[in-house]
């Protein structure tokens, strides 16, 4: 005697070798044995063998019409032999049952399983819908093969361009565009931008990078951006100084400007000019929630982002030739002593004589070391001034204003070819500005603090920097109080801080008060977003030393060991991990091969040549 059982949701066969009433012994056809529930037990047979019985019955299964044995159960629940019966005509066979019970368990949407061997036909309507659905998922399967073989001749369908930034920065996968793509990319082994690319609507690598910061940090951005101006500023006192700013060459949004004026008492009078955007929008305001959504302008080797629409920079930028409003920290200076003997703040317009560029001065940077005032440039006595101002300054606070030995890397890209010039911190026309940026953020910290009036401050203790509006010292500067207030064209912070230092001035009642929501929410999002357009500016300067190892034709790199096998690339900001690195002192000088870049992932394969000789 042989059985036909279910167990755990499939069918199988066995020989009889012992049965009681509840359980049963069987052989399965490759000798295994195996005690089964009588109750499992669907079909008793002694032909055809045992061997052929499922074989044969699936056979039969594939010729039975679903739709047509559908049409015989009727409404009630039945037994797949009772079924068989009515299907055949006759007393059913075991071949035949079993036939039947597989074409039955082999269509779900037509047949509900109520039990062992039970069943009961899909109602009409229910059965419909399903095999819509199933229709729709057929057509879809055959959109999506058809989609995945057109990338893969090099074409993008149609109906993906409305969607390509999402497919490629934030794909959906419940959506057929994205499963398509999948399935090309699995297909001809590239990834998702490097087919477009070959398809030609991914113009390069560079663009691909920059969508990517794009998609998550701008999605809404559009013309209305460049559309709306900033209020007139209220009429001001206009200063008796002429002042001058000092920035790289491609400074655009220029916050700070500086002045030096001999007073009668035969002091000098420094004066740290600031550009006052506050004075154009208030919080809340258009303008401000465009502030608010940036957070920051945005620095991308070759471009920029900017925070503010490109009409309130140019209202509101010390720019050459113009008088500007500013708020200003004047500094009353012992020349003798180089002390601070008196301070003022002051909201007033400012005539800017000259926007100095560093490439334009870089002479004074060893005449100054040297202790001399050539007279040659313009505004060098007056930089030669607030020089030494800036010596005695940071001797006072007792701590460097910038790591002397650190060395920054500008990147400029033009035509597509980019250069990487080096620049060492602590020359001083870069101490001279940090100075006296700190002077003025110390400054209007501490009057903030003193009025009781909320600010953001920078804090640090324990060698851990915190952004927090609770005033505390910054240990690392030195100094009692610490605010961002002198870049308010380029950072959410500091133009906060702005508007509550002109209400601080004012004497009217700051925007934002103690313990306010949007202020503390204002410093967690600048913090993220700060963190993240960093994040993505060291991306895009290591994008760009590759791009420069290609420009040049680099094949071989001298490289410092940092640790482990990190190494940095001698010249250029490039720092990669080479696995066959040996172990080495930190500070070995090694050469390198370059095995192969890729701009899309960002990575450059190199290998271990040996030491560089000293």
């Amino acid at each position: 005697m042989n059985v036909l059982y279910e167990e755990t949701g499939s069918f199988k066969v066995g020989a009889v070798l012992a049965e009681t009433d509840t359980s049963l012994q069987v052989e399965a056809v490759h000798g295994k044995r195996s005690k089964i529930r009588a109750a499992n037990v669907l079909l008793r047979f002694e032909t055809p063998p045992l061997a052929e019985l499922m074989s044969k019955a699936e056979s039969m299964a594939a010729e039975i019409d679903t739709d047509f044995l559908w049409q015989c159960c009727g409404g009630d629940e039945f037994g797949f032999a009772d079924l068989a019966r009515e299907y055949c005509g006759h007393a059913p066979d075991a071949l035949e049952a079993a036939g039947i019970l597989l074409k039955l368990q082999s269509a779900p949407m037509y047949f509900y399983r109520k039990g062992k061997g039970r069943f009961r036909a899909a109602p009409a309507d229910t059965l419909k819908v399903a095999l819509a659905s199933v229709e729709r998922k057929r057509i879809q399967e055959e959109q999506i093969r058809s989609w995945a073989d057109e990338l893969q001749r090099g074409a993008v369908p149609e109906a993906m361009h409305a969607v390509l930034p999402q497919l490629l920065y934030g794909p959906d996968r419940n959506r057929v565009e994205t499963k398509a793509l999948e399935l090309a990319c699995e297909a001809s082994g590239l990834s998702a931008a490097k087919l477009f690319e070959r398809a030609g609507v991914l113009p390069s690598s560079h663009d691909y990078h920059l969508g990517a910061f794009l998609y998550e940090h701008f999605p809404r951005d559009s013309g209305v951006f460049d559309k709306i101006a900033a209020d007139e500023p209220p009429e001001l006192p206009l200063a008796t100084v002429t002042a001058f700013s000092l920035d790289d060459a491609s400074t655009t949004e220029i916050d700070d400007a500086f002045s030096l004026t001999r007073l009668a008492n035969g002091r000098y009078r420094v004066g740290i000019h600031i550009a006052a955007p506050a004075l154009g929008f208030a919080p809340g305001t258009a303008l401000d929630k465009i502030a608010r959504a940036r957070l920051s302008t945005a620095y991308i080797p070759g471009q920029k982002i900017t925070m503010l629409p490109q009409q309130v920079i140019e209202r509101y930028t010390l720019a050459e030739g113009r008088i500007c409003p500013a708020v200003s920290l004047y500094l009353d200076i012992n020349p003798l002593s180089y002390l601070v003997e008196e301070q003022e703040t002051r909201v007033e317009r400012i005539s800017i004589a000259a926007n100095l560029r560093h490439h334009q001065l870089e002479a004074l940077d060893a005449a100054f070391l040297a202790g001399q005032e050539r007279g040659e440039l313009p505004f060098e006595a007056e930089l030669f001034f607030l020089w030494r101002l800036a010596l005695e300054l940071e001797a006072a606070r007792g701590k460097p204003s910038v790591q002397q030995d650190r060395v920054d890397y500008s990147f400029y890209v033009e035509n597509e070819r980019v250069s990487i010039v080096e620049r060492r911190r602590g020359a001083p026309l870069d101490k001279l500005v940090a100075e006296l940026m700190i002077s003025a953020n110390n400054n209007w910290g501490r009057l903030l603090a003193d009025r009781g009036v909320p600010a953001i401050y920078r804090t640090q203790s324990n060698g851990k920097v915190r952004t927090t509006t609770v005033p505390a010292p910054h240990q690392g500067l030195g100094v009692s109080h610490y605010i961002w207030a002198s870049s308010p064209l380029r950072r959410y912070i500091d133009l906060l801080n702005q508007w509550q230092l002109l209400a601080c001035l004012s004497g009217g009642a700051p925007p934002f008060g103690k313990n306010s929501a949007d202020l503390l929410a204002a410093m967690r999002e600048f913090e993220l977003t700060f963190a993240a357009y960093d994040q993505f500016q060291t991306k895009m300067e290591h994008y760009w030393c590759l791009r420069w190892l290609l420009q040049e034709r680099v094949t071989l790199s001298k490289a410092q060991v940092l640790r482990d096998n990190l190494v940095k690339f001698e010249g250029i900001p490039l720092y990669v991990r080479v696995p066959s690195l040996p172990d080495l002192e930190v500070g070995s000088r090694v050469l390198l091969e370059i095995e192969g870049i890729d701009l899309f992932d960002n990575a450059v394969k190199a290998r271990y040549k040996g030491p560089v000789e000293s």
